[in-house]
């Protein structure tokens, strides 16, 4: 009862969990990549310079600017994150303009500082440094006294072009034509019918444009009805957003108000005259208590601000009027941070007549709390952040090419899914059809998880979870055939089940825990396209060991007692045909010439040929492309060479993610800025092709040679990492000794693989460097399956040469680590047939990863583990025992009759507190409540149904795969049984039960003492 509770329990913890996944799979959205949803992709690395070095406050800062530009781009969903020591990588969907992005992205933060009222505009488009509702009086800067931005547009438009040479929006020598999109001035996107603002993304207000084109950049498309005019703000006129908006407490209400100010682009100072700001507090003679900011600056920065505030200082006593108060005389000094004032803190005539000195710095006070001037303090240092970003990578996936990819993922992945169920049916029927509706539990739970999470999904990622449905079914396939095992060797159904699962789950634990190590140092380690892979798979990895063994165990053991599967055969757990007698140890050395030569042959072409490395490694640029008009290569190279790339590799291709024909570009010397010039080189001489959706018929990935570094470094550190850790985990859980097999067979996979690949001149990416570790973790899947089984198996035969345990285990476990090897092909193989290219690249890398794991599993690293053990004193007196008495040694340990023969290892028995065991040895020995409940368990009889009376009923039997059943009583020593003539046998045998086992003690005469105890308890006899 107690195990039908446990079932029912937990398959009511997984359909709560399938109802709770359903609702979040039902309400939130998948997030999908770039190589699935188009966009473009930017990799900065962050250098040091004489000012500041590159750390984790420098990159954070960065990164905390960056996705403010990046929200005021209009981009839905984007990715800021760090990736490796000093890279930031930046992922935008759904953004077509590789340039804009680029300008946007990875300029410096903008902080300028601004003498305030002279360069307020007012209505008329001329400075109204003395109206208090132009310029805010006393509350400079705040959104009670700006106009909305569509208002400040068309009064900054009136004004005429005014070139100074501290200018924002001029470049100097560009003129209105804007030749080659050098700046002048800022463009804006207006609906005149409706007075507003259009920007992408629906969004209220929106950042100035560079040029026009910019307007519709990314395929916008003003909405239905609108009256669009595009407006040019000359250089010279800028405008601003208003401060945020707060409350009397303080407390920010609103960041982003629709209140802007228009003011001469004429700023006094930038960020990079300013030094160390830092939240303080107004301390020293006139000091509050309260929080500022202070700040230090450059000589340059000393003199000009101590120049202004003077200024500001005498225009704000010769501005108070009889009558009037300071407070409405007191003129700004205001500071804005990419187009948005942040504060515009007065200079206090009385208390600074003669400005500011600037020696020990500034500060700025009004009304912070500590958190908003820390706030402001960070804000500053990013605006004079002095890192410098270099871009070394750039790639642009047309949303073309990943509405293709995301469905041929998701057909590899449906076809994977059914050819493994398929299997599973097959194989194991009844056992196959819960597995089956494990796997689709796995996937319900796994794609919840996805979205919750949420994670990203990508290209990788896809591939991730496609092999992690052969890694769930793996789990199944072992725990599956250690059932049958069981029944077969003689147990009931329901004995079968429990015993399977409860020996073939350290098996699973171990080969899992192995699989999702490899994930984690693959995510810690690895390029940000290749974490999306090791995040699912470590994921799914752990969803599918749920799965796998608690969901499948409580549904097969509720059904345990039902006619379903009540006959062994309905779980192909029918008579047992002839098992495998291949002399694996005997024929090692024709595995070893084997692998030794394929080694060989790799290795002369890796010599002669190497390694065919892409540009993830090397660097460079891939284009593909279609054009409007025929074209041929030799054209297509003089454009090229024309824009200064002479060896571009040229290829005519057909792929559907470019319309049908095009083109694609290799280059191995050409980086991520020069990529951009390329790009504009080929539509102006050839015009790219535009799908009917308006997105050009273009991507392109670009990778700097700094770049190509960081990720081969990366790809070694992690597979060096990975050995390390596996070895250290196999150790432990088993010897020291099981670990060099495990090396030498690992090493032996990713050399093969390498082979194949120089071989087939296949080109290695960071993709394939991800199948190589994922290759790492799976290798090892088979090799512990044939460890486990060998470490059971030592103490079940101490007689036996170690050959002969490796021979037995091999024996009783290749179809399982055939099977699993199968299984997981299958998906695999469906992701070489139905994936794009690079899932197809993917797949081929794990195909030959996953066959030479099998292989060597099976082959090298256990014949390995056998010539090492065998050199141990212990092994070594047997092998001379079996040799001196047999003259050789058999490949496997048998009787006379050519059996198999091993004995059970002892097992530990729960005592009651009178000491004797659950199986009574004597006819009408009295036992405990838990001791019958014991005893009904192993009979396999339902304790409900009493068919044995708890006080006088006679005990069973045990039933047990050669076990004796017996063991000595507590009273008294049994006297020494008399000998038997024992049967001829073979000297190379296992030791039987009777071998290790007491005999049988004749039954002696109960004592007085012990039955008045059992009355005691209220027994009869």
């Amino acid at each position: 009862m107690q195990d039908r509770r446990r079932n029912a329990l937990v398959l009511l913890l997984v359909l709560g969990l399938i109802l709770g996944s359903l609702a979040v799979i039902a309400t939130k959205k998948t997030r999908l990549g770039l190589d699935l949803k188009g966009g473009v992709q930017l990799v900065y690395e962050a250098k040091p310079t004489a000012q500041a070095k590159v750390d984790t406050e420098s990159l954070n800062r960065a990164i905390d600017i960056m996705r403010k530009r990046v929200d005021q781009l209009g981009v839905a969903q984007p990715e800021i994150q760090r990736s490796g020591e000093k890279e930031i990588d930046v992922a935008l969907p759904d953004v077509s303009s590789v340039a804009r992005a680029e300008s946007e992205v990875g300029r410096t933060a903008q902080l300028y500082f601004y003498d305030w009222e002279p360069n307020v505009i007012g209505s008329n488009g001329q400075p109204a440094a003395t109206e208090p509702t132009v310029t805010g009086g006393a509350n400079a800067g705040s959104s009670q006294f700006g106009v909305p931005e569509y208002q400040a547009i068309q009064r900054a438009a009136k004004r005429a072009p005014i070139l100074r040479g501290n200018d924002t929006t001029w470049t100097a020598g560009c003129t209105p034509a804007q030749v080659n999109n050098c700046l002048y001035g800022s463009w804006y996107l207006l609906d005149t019918k409706h007075e507003k603002v259009l920007c992408p993304g629906n969004k209220n207000t929106c950042p100035a444009a560079e040029t026009e084109a910019n307007l519709y950049a990314d395929n916008y498309k003003p909405p239905a009805g609108a009256v669009v005019q595009p407006v040019r703000v000359n250089p010279g006129t800028v405008l601003v957003r208003s401060r945020p908006v707060e409350s009397t407490s303080g407390k920010v209400t609103n960041r982003s108000p629709n209140s802007f100010y228009v003011l001469n682009d004429n700023p006094v100072l930038e960020g990079k005259d300013i030094t160390h700001p830092q939240q303080g507090f107004q301390e020293g003679s006139g000091g509050n208590g309260l929080p500022d900011v202070n700040f230090g600056f450059t000589s340059h920065g000393k003199t000009v601000f101590e120049k202004v505030t003077r200024e500001i200082a005498h225009r704000g006593q010769e501005s108070r009027f009889p009558g009037t108060s300071k407070e409405a005389s007191l003129q700004h000094f205001a500071v804005a941070l990419d187009g948005e004032l942040i504060t515009a803190p007065s200079i206090d005539y009385t208390k600074y007549p003669e400005g500011i000195d600037a020696t020990n710095g500034s500060e700025i006070t009004g009304g912070f709390t500590i958190t908003s001037a820390q706030e402001l303090a960070e804000e500053l240092q990013s605006g004079a952040l002095p890192v410098k970003l270099a871009l070394i990578s750039r790639s642009q996936v047309s949303a073309t090419l990943g509405k293709q990819a995301l469905n041929q993922g998701l057909v590899a992945g449906l076809a994977g899914f059914l050819v493994v169920c398929l299997f599973l049916l097959v194989f194991y029927r009844v056992l196959g059809a819960i597995a089956v509706g494990g796997l689709v539990i796995y996937g319900i739970y796994f794609f919840a998880l996805i979205k919750l999470i949420p994670i990203t999904m990508t290209l990788p990622g896809i591939a991730g979870l496609i092999l992690t449905i052969g890694v769930a079914a793996d789990a199944n396939i072992v725990i599956f055939e250690r059932v049958k095992e069981e029944i077969r060797a003689g147990r009931s159904v329901i004995s079968g089940i429990v015993t399977g699962y409860k020996r073939g789950f350290q098996a699973i634990v171990d080969a899992n825990v192995v699989t999702f190590m490899t994930a984690f140092i693959l995510f810690a380690l690895a390029t940000a396209e290749v974490k999306g892979f090791a995040f699912t798979l470590g994921i799914g990895t752990l969803a599918s060991l749920f799965t796998a063994v608690l969901a499948t165990q409580a549904a097969l053991g509720t059904m345990g007692r039902s006619r379903v599967v009540s006959h062994p055969a309905a779980l192909g757990a029918g008579r047992e045909r002839r098992g495998w007698r291949f002399d694996f140890m005997g024929a090692s050395k024709w595995f070893f010439s084997l692998s030794g030569t394929i080694l060989l042959i790799g290795a002369l072409a890796i010599g002669g040929k190497g390694l065919n490395l892409g540009i993830d490694f090397k660097g460079g640029t891939r284009i593909k492309a279609a054009f409007e008009r025929s074209v041929t290569e030799t054209q297509i190279a003089e454009t090229l060479s024309a824009a200064g790339d002479h060896n571009a590799q040229i290829q005519k291709i057909t792929d559907s993610s470019i319309g049908g024909a095009g083109w694609q570009i290799t280059t191995k010397k050409l980086g991520p800025k020069a990529a951009a010039a390329e790009e504009q080189a080929l539509n102006r001489g050839f015009t790219i092709k535009k799908a009917p959706s308006g997105t050009p018929y273009y991507s392109s990935t670009s990778v700097g040679a700094t770049f190509g570094k960081t990720i081969a470094n990366s790809a070694v550190v992690a597979i060096i990492a990975s050995l390390l850790v596996i070895s250290a985990y196999i150790a432990l859980r088993f010897q020291w000794k099981y670990a060099i097999p495990v090396l030498i067979a690992l090493m032996h996979d990713l050399l093969i693989t390498a082979g194949v690949y120089s071989l087939t001149g296949r080109e290695v990416t960071s993709a394939t460097v991800a199948a190589l570790l994922t290759i790492l973790g799976y290798s090892l899947y088979d090799t512990i399956i044939v460890f486990d089984r060998v470490r059971e198996n030592v103490p079940r035969m101490p007689r036996a040469a170690f050959s002969q345990i490796v021979n037995r285990s091999m024996s009783e476990v290749l179809t399982r680590s055939l099977a699993t090897s199968f299984c997981t092909l299958l998906p695999v193989l469906a992701l070489l047939l139905f994936g794009g290219e690079t899932l197809k690249d993917f797949a081929f890398a794990l195909m030959i990863g996953i066959a030479s794991g099998a292989y060597s599993s099976i082959f090298i690293a256990s014949p390995v583990l056998t010539h090492w053990k065998e050199r141990e004193a212990g092994y070594r007196q047997r092998h001379a025992r079996i040799v001196r008495e047999h003259g050789f040694v058999p490949p496997y340990a048998t009787t006379s009759s050519g059996a198999p023969e091993d004995v059970e290892p002892e097992r530990k028995r729960k005592r009651t507190r009178r000491g004797s065991l659950i199986a009574p040895e004597e006819r009408g020995q009295q036992i405990s409540r838990d001791e019958f409940q014991e005893l009904v368990r192993d009979l396999d009889v339902d304790g409900d149904k009493g068919t044995a009376a708890e006080g006088g009923g006679q005990a069973a039997p045990t039933r047990g795969r050669g076990r004796a059943g017996v063991a000595e009583r507590e009273q008294e020593p049994a006297p020494e049984p008399e000998q038997q003539p024992e049967a001829e046998r073979d000297p190379t045998a296992d030791l039987t039960p009777e071998d290790l086992v007491l005999k049988e003690t004749p039954k002696r005469p109960q004592k007085r003492r012990r039955q008045s105890a059992r009355r005691k308890h209220g027994r009869s006899r």
